[in-house]
């Protein structure tokens, strides 16, 4: 073994027995035996094995400069600054807050090539549920642009992402904030998020010509995914939208007021009220809860949410409790309609109220 050649590991003895040090973490490991020449054997498969490893990465990158010049120079800030570069709107918003996010503060001086698993599972474990969800999306993006030759965290390695539980909004809780409500706008606001479960920047970026009178919808694409919404409204909604502007943003003013100020302003009514452990998210999810505990069809649901897969749907609705009619029942109903499929019977009670059948029904739990 080359002399000059700085060594990972140090050999010394502590009492009878072997021990190497990394020089790099100082981490220290037993070599298990008193005899000098089988440690002196193991000590040196431990360095060869470290030299092994530095000369295959000094290969592998000489192959990558190769096919990218500026792949091993390329850090992280690069990469969330090229991810900001392509979002727009709101997604745009989210990734510059992400930039300036204190727990991935290290993160952005870190050689994209160069970074260990250790590394990134450290600023995760101290880090928030949004760390772990952005620098999974950090990593994921750089693979997929091949500026990481291989994943640098298996994706069964990745902590599980638990987010803090949320419940939906309850009728007495909207009911008691619109009853407070004196500003027009904001009140109506309020009431079309609880009969459309829109989210808090969607309805605010609502026109007038999204709504078609004739069908009785409102179509929109949502800021967040791109994907359609189109909900089905009622009188109770239409008394809403009669009330708002005939052309133009429904809501003039708080189309221009930021995302987090509309939850502020709705954080302190609420304060106000002694409602706790409500947002304005929290509307969505009373929406999705309502539709489940009623038995409306989960199609109407994903159409109404703007969401593509059901399990998305369900996750917005886990926390409603639904009574499951008996198949004899179900069946008895398929019976006297012909063969026809059918919504759930309507002799079923849920939580002491009817079971609803059209987006009419549901919009007046």
């Amino acid at each position: 073994m080359d002399a000059a050649m700085k060594l990972k590991f140090r050999m010394y003895r502590r009492g009878r027995i072997y021990y190497v040090e990394d020089n790099d973490t100082g981490q220290q490991e037993s070599l298990k035996t008193s005899d000098k020449g089988v440690a002196t054997r193991l000590w040196n498969a431990k360095n060869e094995s470290s030299i092994l490893a530095t000369s295959n990465l000094q290969v592998a990158r000489a192959y990558m400069v190769a096919s990218d010049p500026h792949m091993p120079k390329r850090t992280w800030k690069e990469v969330v600054d090229f991810i900001i570069g392509q979002k727009t709107g709101v997604n745009k918003h989210r990734w510059t807050s992400v930039s300036k996010h204190k727990p991935l503060g290290r993160l952005w001086k870190w050689r994209v090539v160069d970074t260990r698993a250790d590394q990134l599972l450290t600023l995760v474990k101290n880090g928030t549920v949004s760390t772990n969800v952005y620098l999974r999306r950090l990593h994921n993006f750089a693979l997929d642009m091949n500026w990481l030759p291989w994943p640098i965290v298996a994706k069964r390695l990745w902590p599980k992402i638990v987010h803090a539980e949320k419940r939906g909004i309850t009728q007495e809780e909207h009911e008691k904030i619109i009853a407070r409500e004196t500003n027009p706008e904001r009140r109506d606001y309020y009431e079309l998020l609880w009969y459309t479960g829109g989210s808090q920047t969607d309805v605010a970026h609502l026109h007038a010509e999204d709504v078609n009178w004739k069908d009785r919808t409102i179509f929109y694409r949502r800021k967040k995914t791109g994907t359609d919404a189109m909900p089905r409204f009622g009188a109770k909604t239409a008394s809403v939208l009669e009330r708002r502007p005939n052309s133009g943003p429904l809501f003039p003013y708080l189309i221009t007021v930021r995302e987090k100020d509309r939850a502020t302003e709705f954080k302190q009514r609420c304060a106000g009220l002694g409602i706790t452990d409500i947002t304005l998210h929290c509307y969505r999810y009373g929406w999705a809860e309502r539709a489940a505990e009623l038995g409306y069809p989960e199609r109407h649901a994903q159409s109404n949410l703007g969401h593509a897969s059901k399990a998305v749907a369900r996750a917005y609705a886990k926390r409603a409790k639904v009574k499951t009619p008996s198949l004899e029942e179900y069946e008895e109903a398929q019976r006297n309609a012909a063969g026809k499929v059918i919504p759930l019977p309507q002799d079923i009670d849920v939580e002491g109220q009817r079971l609803g059948t059209t987006p009419a029904a549901a919009e007046s739990a």
